[in-house]
């Protein structure tokens, strides 16, 4: 997706960046009485070499152990009793806190947040313990098949770059981290180049300004991990015999990234794939042959990649045919949809951005990732542009180029019948 050319008149909150380059947007949704704030810093498990892999999402979980002078409980006690909710997610290329809030709390919930970012207090005994508990996340995720088939997809996908490792990391890599190192790592991922605090709900510019001067005018900036290399789709299969009841599927194309122009037609791709109970492979798989319970179509992407990816999961029997039908829908968008099939998409993708758009922490959120893409927060007209640009034609277009590719991986986890799944799809798909 590409910026769109900036307006001379906007109704989109303006961004201001502070002397030390953090970047604040404020985004006020009057009638409200709660406001959320999210800090974002446009880095995480992409930016981690093979040795500290795991360490954003470690570091994280660390920061909630005390900072600022509050220890852990203190952390939560201070936000609640604002009636107030606190947390944080790690990504491949975003590492977000959030707080929401009744609207007097604004202040507090900045400053907790500020201290978390910029002064937790990374105690020995605290990283001992954080590392049995990320141990045990690890383990739970091996244990969780519709989390494993997709780790083991995402491995393929990009094996032997950091986003084919888990963004939990291995228990032999988060235990190298010692709390030198790992504050070192946080001066690196959130240095405030890389931060932007963007407030939506019940507040007002002003105010958002000041306190973001107060909690992160005097942040400084340290030297940022290398620059992230750039990712390529490998492939390859990913066939794991596992005791389980059903079979767990993940098929993925390589696709492309969120800055690239046909941004919007591999969301409406995806959309009428599988995007809801009208789609081609709900109704197809499910509704007409009863192959999977579950079934649907998505994407993912980062800046310069992406993937198109199936996810179902069904009884070991039908694994093969059912990747069969899968490959059967992809390859039929090489054929123009309708005009119908394509309206009812774009509503479906206009309804779920700015249904998002109506809760204040998805409103800060995607203002702030538009801030780290764009430089700017962009208009909800300017999405709904972009979106009703595509035509049949883009689709068939981005559909040939995604299959002259050759490309692709099959993660299957389940019974010893469903093995036959991962072989099945790339002769259905490619011959």
């Amino acid at each position: 997706m590409s910026a769109p050319s900036p307006r001379p008149k906007t109704t989109a909150p303006r961004v201001h960046t502070l002397a030390n380059g953090v970047r604040v947007v404020c985004d006020p949704m009057p009638g409200l009485q709660t406001v959320a704030l999210s800090v974002v810093a446009g880095r995480g498990a992409r930016s981690e070499d093979a040795a500290r892999s795991g360490w954003s999402h470690l570091l994280e979980h660390m920061v909630f152990k005390g900072a600022g002078g509050r220890s852990a409980r203190g952390v939560v006690e201070a936000i609640e009793a604002e009636g107030g909710h606190i947390n944080a997610a790690t990504g491949y290329e975003r590492t977000s806190y959030q707080v929401r809030a009744l609207k007097h709390g604004l202040d507090l919930g900045s400053a907790v947040i500020a201290d978390l970012v910029l002064r937790p207090h990374m105690d020995p005994d605290d990283l001992a313990r954080e590392k049995q508990v990320v141990g045990q996340e690890i383990a739970e995720a091996a244990d969780a098949p519709d989390d494993l088939v997709f780790e083991l997809a995402q491995s393929a996908a990009f094996e032997g770059h950091s986003l084919g490792r888990s963004i939990l990391g291995t228990p032999d890599s988060i235990a190298t981290a010692t709390p030198e190192t790992l504050s070192a790592w946080r001066g690196a991922l959130y240095s405030p180049d890389s931060l932007v605090v963007s407030a939506a709900g019940a507040v007002e510019e002003a105010q958002v300004l000041a306190l973001a001067e107060r909690d992160y005018g005097d942040a400084k900036a340290a030297a940022p991990p290398p620059e992230d290399e750039p990712a390529a789709f490998h492939g390859g299969q990913r066939p794991t015999p596992k005791r389980l009841e059903q079979a767990n599927l993940v098929l993925l194309l390589p696709a492309v990234g969120t800055l690239h122009p046909d941004y919007f037609a591999l969301r409406l791709l995806a959309e009428i794939l599988g995007g809801g109970m009208a789609s081609r492979l709900f109704q197809e798989a499910r509704e007409k042959r009863g192959l999977a319970y579950a079934i649907d179509a998505y994407c993912e992407t980062y800046d310069d990649t992406g993937v198109l990816g199936v996810f179902a999961g069904c009884a070991a029997g039908d694994a093969a045919e059912l990747v069969r039908v899968a490959a059967g829908e992809i390859a039929g968008m090489t054929t123009a949809v309708d005009e119908a099939e394509l309206a009812r998409a774009k509503a479906q993708l206009k309804g779920s951005m700015f249904m998002a758009r109506e809760q204040p922490l998805s409103r800060a959120e995607q203002a702030a990732g538009h801030v780290l893409m764009f430089g700017r927060v962009l208009e909800p007209e300017e999405l709904a542009a972009e979106v009703d640009a595509v035509v049949a034609a883009d689709l068939v277009r981005l559909t040939e180029t995604i299959l002259a590719q050759r490309r692709s991986v099959v993660a299957v986890l389940g019974p010893k019948a469903s093995m036959k799944a991962a072989p099945a799809f790339e002769k259905a798909l490619f011959g």
